[in-house]
């Protein structure tokens, strides 16, 4: 495998590619120090993120981010199937040679990377997840604003302000600017948006009508019942797909379970506040060896 030079930021880092299983996974990687493996959002490719927050955590982790198979720049079958999505980071990771990682999740990555802890755990030391649902049943459900925007072919600015900010608020919405902004500002080897018909196709393929996170047996949460992983919990306050509420009556289920939540802030906390969550993150990493 080539050689990573470090001193590459999120904007100018170059994709690399690894052979797994019949198919190809794009993936870049910034920074030093142990490592941290991040997975996506529904619809998201290697450039939904946020710059300012990888590089943020560039500063104290050596950061992969990936394209899911057959989507951005990864080829193969899409899917948005939990076990599928965690299969994706244990190749990459075996193709990396990642022994022993932290492993962070947004939104519906946040599903695959909890279907892998509890698959791989001896493969981890920390689990961090953003915007995120736990297994089961979800008291608190999706909010329909929000399929009145995700769901839309393009989504613009006035879209990632209401999924992913806090409209009602002013800072929240001069944070929504800002990201976009950074967002934007890679020009060049970016990863291809996901097309309508192909996000709607696995979407629906993976959905089960009675959860977010479907766990039938209650496999899944009968692992974090009694893990010794460490597991960060991150939320907007006014988290509009996946609620915050629904963490809390597992405060004293989950004897692992840190939950921090931000005010005024939406389903992207971490593009919010870059530096502030980053910085949550090492510090937790650091707070809590397993």
């Amino acid at each position: 495998m080539d050689q990573i030079v470090t001193h590459f930021t999120a904007t100018d880092v170059p994709t690399r590619f690894v052979e797994s299983r019949g198919r190809t996974l794009a993936y870049r990687q910034i920074g030093t120090g142990p490592h941290l493996v991040l997975a996506l959002r529904f619809r998201g490719v290697m450039d939904s993120w946020d710059p300012a927050f990888l590089d943020g955590l560039a500063q104290a982790f050596t950061v992969t981010t990936f394209d899911y198979s057959g989507l951005g720049q990864s080829t193969g079958t899409p899917s948005y199937i939990r076990q599928d999505m965690a299969q994706d980071i244990l190749d990459l990771a075996d193709a990396l040679g990642l022994d022993t990682f932290a492993l962070g999740g947004w939104s519906l990555g946040g599903f695959g990377v909890q279907v892998f802890a509890a698959e791989h755990c001896d493969r981890l030391s920390h689990l961090i997840l953003i915007g995120t649902a736990p297994p089961g049943p979800q008291p608190h459900g999706i909010q329909p604003v929000f399929y009145e925007h995700a769901l839309k072919p393009v989504n613009d600015l006035e879209d990632e302000t209401v999924l992913f900010f806090e409209p009602a608020s002013a800072a929240s919405r001069a944070a929504a600017r800002a990201s976009h902004a950074r967002i934007a500002s890679r020009s060049a080897d970016r990863s291809p948006p996901i097309p309508p018909e192909t996000f709607m196709s696995i979407l629906q393929a993976s959905s089960t009508p009675d959860a977010a996170f479907s766990d039938p047996e209650g496999r899944y949460a009968a692992f974090f019942r009694q893990t010794d992983l460490p597991v960060l919990v991150i939320s907007g306050d006014h988290e509009i797909v996946f609620p915050v509420e629904n963490w809390h009556a597992l405060n004293r289920d989950w004897p692992t379970l840190h939950i921090f939540t931000i005010p005024e802030a939406g389903h992207g906390p971490q593009h919010q506040h870059p530096e502030m969550i980053s910085g949550l993150i090492a510090g937790f990493t650091r707070a809590t060896p397993i």
